[in-house]
């Protein structure tokens, strides 16, 4: 399993909301390329993303369904991006001071995906996720800037 961990200058809720933004989806995680549709009850239990990953004009259409959902706390998805598979991924959010950590754990548990040693998926889901949780440090902040 990869685990990566970023704190950023903004309370658990303002993550959150960003988080409850399926739209958004594609600013912040790597990989995903562009939304399609968003259930309408996301992120509640259930709901799906259909989105695609890729680069243009190789786009495959997929979907991320929430497996659990504390608001403010935890989002818990299942990420499908096939022919390469499926994954687990756990966003905690903890608040610390007047801002918070967030920790993404992410895993291959289905298809092609799971079959590579743990020894070259994690270096290489650790090195993505810097990125992600990168991009989703900028964008809840600038949206914390952009509120006051």
């Amino acid at each position: 399993m990869s685990r990566n961990v970023r704190t950023v200058a903004a309370t658990p809720s303002a993550v959150w909301q960003v988080l409850s933004d399926g739209w958004l989806f594609p600013v912040w995680v790597v990989g995903a390329s562009r939304m399609r549709e968003v259930d309408g009850h996301w992120p509640e239990v259930g709901a799906k993303l259909h989105h695609s990953v890729g680069i243009w004009p190789a786009l495959i259409n997929d979907n991320t369904e929430v497996l659990e959902a504390l608001p403010d706390h935890l989002l818990r998805l299942r990420t499908r991006g096939w022919p390469a598979g499926e994954a687990e991924v756990v966003l905690r959010l903890e608040a610390v001071g007047a801002g918070t950590r967030i920790t993404l754990d992410e895993d291959a548990v289905q298809g092609p995906g799971s079959f590579m040693p743990r020894a070259l998926r994690t270096p290489a889901l650790a090195w993505r996720n810097t990125e992600t949780l990168r991009r989703l440090g900028f964008v809840v902040e600038n949206r914390q800037e952009g509120a006051a």
